[in-house]
Formats: structure tokens, C-alpha cells, sequence
């Protein structure tokens, strides 16, 4: 068959696709294994909230009908959870289709984005997508060196993004660190704060709300997301708090039904289930206190975790030879290779007993290597 002659837009070329971990299912055909747990992509090992799975299920009955288009009684929740006017807040089919519609939104070739090395892939590949500049600011102490950053601003920047925490590292910024950003950067640049792990993070003394302590006084956005503490990761659902002027901006370009009846009906109800929600963070805390201490046992250095998942190193070896090695004994972990920490493996915070089956796992490839 001959090639299409149409071509693909030149930024395609060189293109760095993000990569998603391998599912269960896959790695049990691939290995011919019984027993496969999945500790990859920091989903939440409890699931859904029962009212979110209740409400999930009624809106079977309406799945013959188009979703309401902007999401409003999900909004409207939102709006009296945060005391924010409705008008702030964009819904998307997860956070990353509104980091998407941000770059469609504000990027074009003349312009410049400023990242932080080692962070979440996907604030690269949409300015890419736009033909904007990335700027990479090197962590400082495994964080965001959130000075770096705005002094690395200029007349051609218009967004800067930073996940607090961060993701793959689990670190975050103090109160203090994002204040003193904010006082060093110009009015002219939209930052993005990602904060899909605020639940996991807000049990620490020093961790900002952004949305709380800094929204009301900077031109700022926030991103949320049901995927990772609320456990409807299948679902694809997050929501961003703006300015009114940005959320007027991204609705033009925003698909029309973009978030399914089930997403929103099961993102509604998963926001009263206060209950699910304190047992998610414990079980968290519990765990990632037990992985950590059980890791350091082992000689491993583990960067300290305000998520729920942990990463340490596990030089002399590579990361993506221990991965695959657990992959084997019906483990998925993650290697973080092209966050550029290939010393390094990241491991989602399950159950107890998951837990100790990975810690049984790596003791065994650690034994071999």
C-alpha cells in the first residue's frame, strides 16, 4: 500500500509519546502466571466509593441520552465545596484533557512553557504539540526548584506548570516555597498547579492549598482529579479551578460531551462519601510508613512520599531491570526511565497484604542480582 501523501504537522516528527504501564490481564497471558498485582499507576487499591458505584450503575438507565455538556451539577458541587462561583471551574475527561485544552488554549510557536525536570510527562508533550519552547528547570533536592523556575520566566512565557505534589517523585512544595514563587513571577504568566494527589498530601502541616490560600489572590490555575483518591481512574474525570475569563476561553475549544453520564454522576457522588475518603488517607498513611520502613530495611534510599506511591533507588542496578524482573514473579511496578531517574523504581501504596507480595518480590530479584 503506498504512503498517504498528506502530511502530518511538523511538530509529529520526534514526537515523545506518553507510555502507559502494562494492565494485569496483559502481563498474565505474557508470563502465563495465576496471580498478577497491579502496582503501577497509583490508583487507589480500595476502588470506588460505594455511592459513587451505586450512582454509577443507576446511569445505565440514561445511557441512551448525550451527557449534559458542561457538567453543571458536577460544577455546581464543586462550587460549594471550594465556596468558588461556579464560573471557575472547566470539567474534563480527566486533568489531562484540560492541560490539553490549556496549551490549545494559550500556546502557539512564539511562545515558551517552563516544566520542572522529572515531572509529569504529558506538560511537555502538549507544548510540543502547540510548537511552543519547553524550558526544563532541573529538581533541587528531588522538588520543584520553584525560584529556578521563575526566574527562568521571560517576555515569551505563558504557562508554567507544576504538579504539587509531584509525580514521579511523591515531594511537594511547602507554603512558604509557593508563596515566595508567587511574589517573584509577573502577572503576564498562567502557572498551573497539579495537584492530583492534594488529598494523599494534605495531611502535612506545610502543604498548600492552592485553591485555598493563593486562588483568590493570583491569576492561577488548579487542577484535581478523581482518578487517583477517589478510585474512578476508568472513569476520566478531573476538573480545573480558573479564572472565569480562562474557563470562558477553554470552553470554546472544549469537546462538546466531553464527560460521560456515568463520569459525572459517579464524580458527584464520590464527593459525598466523606467516610471513603478518610479511609483511603488512612489506609495510605499506614502503608506508605510500613513500604518505606520495610524498603530502607532492605539498604534501598527512598525519597520521602506525600502520595500514594513511593520511589527509591535501586543502584547499582537499573530500575528497568528490576521491573521487568518483577514483572516475571506477577508484580507491576513502574520504571521511571524517561522522567530520567533510571536508578529509580516507583511502587503504588496497595493493600497490606499487596504490599508485602511486592516486598516478597524484590527481596527475591534483589537475592538474584
Amino acid at each position: 500500500m503506498s504512503s498517504s501523501p498528506i502530511l502530518s504537522r511538523p511538530e509529529l516528527e520526534r514526537f515523545v509519546v506518553y507510555k502507559p504501564g502494562f494492565s494485569a490481564e496483559q502481563i498474565r497471558r505474557q508470563y502465563n502466571l495465576k496471580k498478577v498485582i497491579k502496582l503501577a499507576s497509583n490508583e487507589n487499591t480500595l476502588g470506588p466509593s460505594p455511592k459513587a458505584m451505586s450512582a454509577y450503575k443507576k446511569a445505565a438507565d440514561q445511557l441512551s441520552r448525550y451527557p449534559e455538556t458542561r457538567s453543571i451539577d458536577l460544577r455546581g458541587a464543586l462550587a460549594e465545596k471550594h465556596k468558588l462561583d461556579i464560573g471557575h471551574f472547566i470539567i474534563g475527561a480527566g486533568s489531562d484533557e484540560i492541560i490539553e485544552l490549556l496549551a490549545k488554549t494559550y500556546l502557539s510557536h512564539q511562545d515558551e512553557v517552563v516544566v520542572s525536570a522529572s515531572a509529569f510527562m504529558q506538560y511537555r508533550i502538549v507544548a510540543k504539540l502547540m510548537g511552543a519552547s519547553v524550558i526544563t528547570i532541573p529538581l533541587k533536592d528531588m522538588k520543584h526548584d520553584l525560584v529556578g523556575m521563575a526566574n527562568a520566566v521571560t517576555k515569551k512565557t505563558k504557562l508554567l506548570f507544576i504538579a504539587n505534589p509531584n509525580n514521579p517523585t511523591g515531594t511537594y512544595n511547602t507554603t512558604a516555597e509557593v508563596e515566595k514563587f508567587f511574589s517573584l513571577i509577573p502577572d503576564t504568566v498562567l502557572p498551573v498547579f497539579d495537584e492530583a494527589y492534594f488529598e494523599y498530601a494534605s495531611t502535612r502541616g506545610d502543604y498548600p492549598s492552592v485553591i485555598d490560600d493563593f486562588f483568590r489572590k493570583h491569576p492561577v490555575v488548579v487542577l484535581r482529579t478523581f482518578s487517583k483518591i477517589y478510585g474512578l481512574a476508568g472513569l476520566r474525570v478531573g476538573y480545573g479551578v480558573a479564572p472565569e475569563e480562562c474557563v470562558i476561553e477553554m470552553d470554546k475549544i472544549r469537546p462538546p460531551f466531553n464527560v460521560s453520564v456515568p463520569a459525572q454522576v459517579g464524580a458527584f457522588a464520590a464527593l459525598q462519601d466523606l467516610q471513603h475518603l478518610k479511609k483511603s488517607i488512612r489506609l495510605n498513611s499506614t502503608e506508605i510508613q510500613f513500604l518505606t520502613q520495610e524498603l530502607e530495611k532492605m539498604g534501598l534510599e527512598v525519597v520521602p512520599s506525600a502520595c500514594n506511591f513511593v520511589l527509591f533507588k535501586v543502584s547499582p542496578l537499573k530500575g528497568r531491570m528490576v521491573f521487568e524482573e518483577l514483572l516475571q514473579l506477577g508484580l507491576i511496578a513502574r520504571s521511571v526511565d524517561e522522567y530520567g531517574l533510571p536508578d529509580y523504581l516507583r511502587v503504588t501504596c496497595g493493600t497490606h497484604k499487596e504490599n508485602k507480595f511486592f516486598l516478597e518480590a524484590l527481596r527475591e530479584v534483589l537475592k538474584k542480582s
